[in-house]
């Protein structure tokens, strides 16, 4: 288990509690027997389930909402997300009396010393691998910890506490938080531009992408990414790379079967739980870290067990979630939120459900990340059959002058239509043409995804 005995403080307060990365540590220190606490916007499944282990959690944009016990500065820590605004009435509060006051990166940080790293970092793809990593490590490794950027469907829950030493983390570059971490092996997964109200220009991010390939002992990235040092490559079938898949073969249902080519060895006769060719690519990754992290360690891996990791691979929530699946009708729910995760989600769909009808409902996150990719956006759409457009949903962001989901519509070249969240369950139940529909974004759509499957299975 995680050793943290150097802080005394008794009470651990989040502010944005219901973030992932952030609900993550909160269980941590439930798990280690900490006064847990925190703020949130909204109240959501995931807060609810942490007021359910133990956690005070409070709804109100007010300084006077804070529980009493966690009013104290000598034994209360703060952690905070840099999605919740400085001006914030409880960042305030917090910050003029004089608390300790850690963003959640800076935490992650300090919990991952003395472990052994392995992280992932990348623009996208970088959830499904960490939480396939865990999966592999609990199966065919040293059965260590993990923080994940979703909710593991084998573990149920987004985090993992394991004896071995082995850490498996999600690196996110927002706000350049990956580089609170000093991976002893880390993964790239992509670099492609995004965050871009952060870094400015997509140069500015790829830079931070360079500094944390140096903070890496040693480093694995997707064969084609340049990050100015020695690194390991992977592929999903690239003849030059390292690490690569071999004699794909697809199944019913768009389940692959392949191997994997590593320096060493061929891993044969691999068959991953879930479906989608980018699952396959994801799978190569996290088997490189794998590799790299046995050899570093002496513990290497048993094949079979690793097999069978893989076989028994249940997913990420939100991630190539199916919620129906029928030849009458499907109906999949996923976190794709930038133009090449939309690109790559519907080539898989594609590449399962060939023939059929498919129907894309996108809900865009930010509206900074519409206006740099509004094109983008309606060029990947565009892949489907028709689209319907949910509003922006803004998070942590006001609204820009003539960015709407409109914007996006007039670059996409199927039919495309905005329908108001609320509506959006009635909407697709009144259709008469669905066949294969699937729910994208990063906002609160997924807080519709169980009424949506009520009512198309009521049809």
């Amino acid at each position: 288990m995680f050793d943290f005995c150097d802080m005394s403080y008794s009470n651990i307060y989040f502010l944005g509690i219901g973030g992932i990365g952030m609900s993550a540590l909160a269980r941590y220190f439930l798990h280690e027997g900490r006064n847990v606490g925190g703020y949130d916007r909204i109240r959501t499944p995931l807060t609810e389930r942490l007021e359910d282990e133990g956690a005070h959690i409070h709804y109100h944009d007010n300084a006077e909402a804070i529980p009493s016990e966690f009013r104290c500065p000598q034994t209360t820590l703060v952690v905070y997300t840099p999605a919740v605004p400085p001006d914030h009435p409880e960042m305030i509060w917090f910050r003029e009396n004089g608390f300790r006051m850690e963003k959640r990166s800076e935490m992650l940080g300090e919990l991952a010393r003395g472990k052994y790293v392995m992280a992932v970092a990348g623009t996208h793809g970088k959830t499904t691998t960490t939480t396939l990593l865990a999966w592999l490590n609990h199966c065919a490794g040293d059965d260590g910890s993990a923080f994940l950027g979703g909710i593991s469907k084998n573990f149920d829950s987004n985090l993992v506490l394991g004896a071995g030493r082995r850490l498996a983390v999600e690196a996110d570059e927002f706000d350049r938080s990956f580089l609170q971490l000093l991976p002893d092996v880390a993964v790239i997964t992509s670099t492609d531009p995004d965050h871009l109200d952060i870094y400015g220009d997509h140069d500015t991010m790829l830079e931070a992408f360079r500094q944390f390939g140096r903070q890496c002992k040693t480093l694995i990235i997707k064969d084609g990414i340049d990050i100015g040092r020695e690194a390991y490559t992977y592929s999903l079938d690239g003849e030059t790379a390292d690490f690569r898949a071999e004699d794909i073969e697809l199944q019913s249902g768009g389940y692959y079967c392949f191997d994997i080519r590593c320096p060493d060895r061929t891993i044969r006769d691999c068959t991953l739980g879930i479906p989608g060719i980018v699952n396959v690519e994801n799978t190569v990754a996290a088997v490189a870290v794998m590799w790299v992290a046995g050899r570093s360690d002496g513990a290497g891996f048993d094949e079979v067990r690793l097999r069978d990791g893989l076989a028994t691979f249940k997913g990420v929530r939100r991630r190539f979630d199916f919620w129906i699946n029928t030849p009458a009708l499907t109906y999949m729910d996923d976190y794709a939120h930038h133009p090449r995760e939309l690109t790559a989600a519907i080539g898989s769909l594609r590449d399962m459900f060939p023939e059929r009808r498919l129907t894309a409902v996108f809900q865009p996150h930010l509206y900074t990340r519409t206006r740099d990719f509004y094109r983008e956006f309606g060029e990947a759409l565009s892949l489907a059959d028709d689209v319907v457009l949910l509003p922006i949903y803004p998070a942590r962001e006001m609204p820009i002058e003539g960015i709407t989901s409109e914007t996006i519509g007039e670059h996409i070249s199927v039919h495309w239509e905005v329908v108001q969240k609320e509506n959006l369950a009635g909407h697709l139940a009144g259709r008469t043409d669905l066949d294969v529909v699937v729910t994208f974004g990063a906002g609160d759509i997924e807080n519709y995804c169980a009424q949506i499957a009520e009512k198309l299975r009521n049809k």
